[in-house]
């Protein structure tokens, strides 16, 4: 509970901080089932909020994909949690790379290339980070 109430948990993921600390496995699944049933442990919950929470730092929808896939969230979930920002992806690209390089789009190649790798690392698809360049 005390890991709960500090922020959303996805199932997978609390089941392996208690075993980590010593908790048996069959107690653990038993309060896992428990804590779903009461509706206070939601996958689905869990990943409306770290979605939130990434695209808030600036992420992108592979990077949040793929944290997510790690913390054992169903690819559903994943898909569905990520699709809530479909038309909100594009302008987070432009502000991302205005933030960190400022407004103007260089013309340089080198620059240019430096600028998509960075935004690529972040999380960003092709076609989001052409989308950058192009406004």
């Amino acid at each position: 509970m005390d890991s709960l109430a500090r922020r959303e948990h996805g199932e997978q993921e609390l089941a392996a901080k208690l075993v980590a600390k010593g908790f048996d496995t069959t107690v653990v699944a038993e309060a896992l089932a428990g804590l779903v049933e009461d509706k206070l442990l939601s996958d689905d919950r869990f990943a409306e909020a770290f979605v939130h929470s990434r695209y808030q730092r600036g992420a992108g929808p592979y990077r949040i994909r793929a944290e997510l896939r790690e913390r054992g969230i169903d690819e559903g979930l994943i898909e569905a949690s990520i699709a809530r920002y479909s038309g909100a992806w594009s302008s987070l690209v432009v502000e991302v790379r205005e933030r960190k390089y400022g407004a103007e789009i260089p013309d340089d190649f080198r620059e240019r290339s430096r600028q998509m790798r960075f935004l690529q690392q972040r999380g960003f698809t092709p076609e989001q980070i052409k989308q950058a360049f192009r406004e």
